[in-house]
């Protein structure tokens, strides 16, 4: 069921600017790499000079193609590249190359899992299209006296537009579409992903409209470059078209900028047509012409992709489709998880650590997975204990704190755990050792817990009655008690073991 937003129904659609992982630039062989001095990556086909010619860059073509591929899209045979028309300080040439009628990708689907009341659902995502453009410059407004510096080293970049259908009907849908996006073109290897630097960037049309009405007036929010700042800026501009039409206005169509220090959109200029840009094709370059071998020879190149890394999991190892694909939200993830379980054979309790404790102390951290001080090697010996009752969750817990504590990461990525009185001792004798010190064993002395049980017992009299009478629950109430009573210290199975014996 489509949620709504005081009686109005959200409608999205995204624009994703994914900046390619090529050396050189689009049309030129200046270098892509972020840090330079301003406009010192900006050679004279990036700055337009007279006589210079575009010459486009196959590797963008290639990492295009592979997009197209991993959403199930056509992938054109032939598509045209064309001259998109205005005026902006930082873009020399007056115009900037994109492609319109004939792109590169057409159609595909993103899909993704959202959570729901009722649990997880998934969502599709279809794509309109995908496109090959060249970024544009920068403009600086700091410390310029009140003036603007122009940075051209951007200025012929190679992106990748993707372009959604307006399908998403809430901000969580926008931003989990965008976290799957994201993951995917970073475990192709297309882009970096890095979102700080510009690599990837959204632009998020919104509108709203009565249920069963025809689709509103849509604003786009520009350059959104964070998820907590898409998730934000759609939020405040939900509400202020709703605002605005409840009182009787009009939203009119406009592109607009999301001021993340007051959480507000505001308007940057009326949004053109397509018709505004003069669209034409660039008599600089002919048609692109992509072979069905070339797109063969590149299929057979590309690694697992997510979805069918999840599948197999879930064969291989009965996950749920939920939990599959939050093991293979990225490459480093889903090679952690796999290496844990070959490690300690417990798929299930390895994604429940994944998703609790560990991916709590990531986010805690903003680090990704390759950075955890606690590799699967020290998971997996954690979770066996757990799994054969020498180790009880609250103590496993503790004892992963301490493992992430203690943990290095070698540049290399290999992880080693120093303790300063076990220094050099293999990974389980440095488990065993903090075990001991930090008072993490089970208590599994069985005269010291049939003295428990026997104090337990008298003072629970009704539970024991009720368990001789039939009544199951009354023994798990007993455990708790016992449990209670010995400071969440008693070994479990040897608690259930006795207690059954004492009730016969």
């Amino acid at each position: 069921m489509t949620p709504l937003v005081r009686g109005f129904e959200v409608v999205i659609g995204i624009e994703t600017h994914v900046q390619l992982s090529t050396a050189s630039k689009i049309f030129s062989g200046a270098s892509t790499a972020v840090g330079a001095l301003p406009n010192t990556q900006a050679c004279a086909v990036d700055l337009a000079l007279p006589g210079t010619l575009p010459v486009l860059n196959s590797g963008a073509v290639e990492r295009a193609i592979c997009f197209g591929l991993a959403v199930g899209a056509t992938i054109a045979p032939l598509s045209v590249f064309a001259r998109k028309n205005y005026f902006y300080p930082d873009l020399p040439k007056g115009y900037q190359i994109s492609q319109y009628e004939i792109p590169v990708v057409w159609g595909g689907v993103i899909e993704f899992y959202i959570a729901a009341s009722s649990g997880s659902q998934k969502k599709v995502v279809h794509l309109t299209r995908a496109h090959l453009e060249e970024d544009a410059g920068k403009s600086l407004h700091e410390d310029y006296s009140g003036q603007t510096g122009i940075d051209l080293n951007r200025a012929g970049t190679p992106l990748l537009e993707v372009v959604t259908e307006p399908d998403m009907r809430s901000s969580a849908e926008a931003v989990e579409y965008a976290r799957t996006l994201h993951a995917l073109v970073v475990w192709l290897g297309i882009c970096d992903g890095n979102m700080q630097e510009g690599s990837f960037r959204c632009d998020a049309n919104v509108s709203v409209r009565k249920p069963g009405t025809p689709f509103g007036i849509r604003r786009e929010i520009k350059n959104l470059n964070s998820f907590k700042f898409l998730q934000q800026a759609i939020d405040y501009e939900v509400q202020w078209q709703i605002d605005l039409i409840e009182d009787g206005g009009q939203v009119q169509q406009a592109t607009v900028l999301f001021n993340a220090d007051t959480g507000q959109t505001r308007v940057m200029r009326t949004k053109e047509d397509a018709h505004d840009y003069r669209y034409f094709p660039d008599p600089d370059l002919p048609p692109l012409q992509i072979a069905a071998d070339w797109i063969e020879r590149l299929r057979s190149t590309m690694p697992e992709l997510p979805g069918v890394m999840a599948a197999r999991l879930q064969q291989e190892f009965g996950l749920a489709p939920y939990d599959a694909a939050m093991v293979t939200q990225s490459k480093a993830f889903a090679a952690y998880f796999e290496d844990t379980v070959r490690a300690c054979g417990k798929p299930k309790l390895v994604t429940n650590w994944l998703m609790g404790e560990v991916s709590r102390k990531l986010n805690a951290e903003s680090i990704g997975i390759e950075l955890s001080p606690v590799g699967p090697d020290a998971l997996a010996q954690v979770i066996s204990r757990v799994a054969d009752g020498s180790l009880l969750n609250n103590h496993a817990k503790r004892l992963f704190e301490l493992l992430w504590a203690i943990g290095i990461v070698s540049p290399d990525g290999s992880r080693s755990y120093r303790v300063p009185e076990h220094d050099n001792l293999p990974l389980k004798d440095t488990i065993d050792a903090l075990v001991e010190a930090h008072g993490l064993k089970p208590m599994s002395d069985a005269s010291a817990l049939e003295k428990i049980l026997d104090e337990v017992l008298a003072a629970n009299t009704k539970s024991v009655d009720e368990y001789r009478a039939g009544k199951d629950k009354a023994f798990n109430a007993l455990v708790g008690q016992t449990m209670k009573a010995s400071k969440g210290q008693a070994n479990p199975a040897l608690v259930t073991e006795l207690l059954k014996k004492k009730l016969v």
